[in-house]
């Protein structure tokens, strides 16, 4: 009877355990779901209520060419950001994995304190700073370009990826690396062929952590990019959500929203089981 009463309890906690992962689901996936099906409602039927989300007057790709209509177009915008994450994501990776590595297996005066010093720039609201990087930009002749872009978000990604690469190298046994010194391997060779491989899923886990953050950025492009040519995707979504004449084109906005989604959702579920693993191996020392 106690083993029968034990193992209905316990299918009952996998059921009730199943039951809140689905509801959860749901409720995550709906947003998703309802904009990308109203993305694809014709124009006129846009306008009107949301509800029911689907099309019902059959499915059109009148919004995403509406989309392209507006300024530029669409795909100006699109390879700004394109430019500016894919730039962001490689020099943070290049950086971040050098001065990782440098934390984690150098010993240089006052080493503990940089690294506290590069880790408290993260209390810094990035708001309260962007008068100061404004100005340096145009100092330098990086204002309005971007490039200054590019360097702006590296700036911002580099505290984080930093401390996640040096948790990951203090991750690796030393032994792999004592064995790999005794075969003749230099610093360089000791990087590249004998360390990356081991914090590669920590090295994916900083990547997909810049590109999002350089993908959905909106404050420091809307700042600091005037000319129109050189603006992002947000500013865009910007412009379609102030509408023409003071019409929001509802429609429009779904498609944009799903344009600048997909990226998202096709890297973070190329790429979960190294980001699952880099967040492990890199959040406790």
């Amino acid at each position: 009877m106690a083993q029968a009463r034990s193992r209905k309890r316990r299918i009952g906690m996998q059921i009730a355990e199943h039951a809140t992962g689905i509801i959860a689901s749901l409720l995550f996936l709906a947003p998703i779901v309802w904009t990308v099906l109203s993305a694809f409602k014709p124009a006129q039927e846009s306008r009107q209520p949301p509800l029911p989300p689907w099309p019902t007057t059959g499915f059109s790709v009148e919004n995403y060419a509406t989309l392209n209509t507006f300024g530029d177009g669409l795909w100006l915008p699109a390879q700004n950001s394109i430019y500016v994450s894919v730039m962001t994501v490689v020099l943070s990776v290049i950086v971040s994995v050098l001065a990782g590595y440098g934390f984690s297996r150098f010993r240089f005066p006052l080493k503990n304190l940089l690294f506290v010093l590069i880790l408290s720039t993260i209390m810094i609201p990035f708001q309260s700073i962007l008068t100061p990087i404004f100005l340096v930009l145009t100092k330098i002749g990086l204002h309005n370009t971007l490039t200054g872009l590019v360097c702006v978000y590296v700036t911002l990604q580099l505290p984080f990826s930093i401390f996640m690469m040096r948790n990951a190298f203090d991750a690796v046994p030393r032994e792999i690396e004592e064995a790999a010194r005794m075969d003749g391997a230099n610093n360089v060779t000791m990087l590249l062929r004998v360390m990356l491989p081991l914090v590669w899923p920590g090295i994916v886990t900083i990547a997909l952590f810049a590109f999002l953050g350089a993908w959905n950025e909106f404050l420091a492009a809307l700042v600091l990019m005037t000319d129109q040519s050189k603006f992002t995707l947000p500013i865009m979504m910007t412009a379609l959500q102030s509408g023409r004449f003071g019409a929001i084109d509802w429609g429009a906005v779904q498609a944009g929203v799903t344009v600048m989604m997909v990226p998202c959702l096709v890297l973070f579920l190329l790429l979960q089981r190294f980001y699952i693993r880099g967040l492990m191996a890199g959040a406790v020392k």
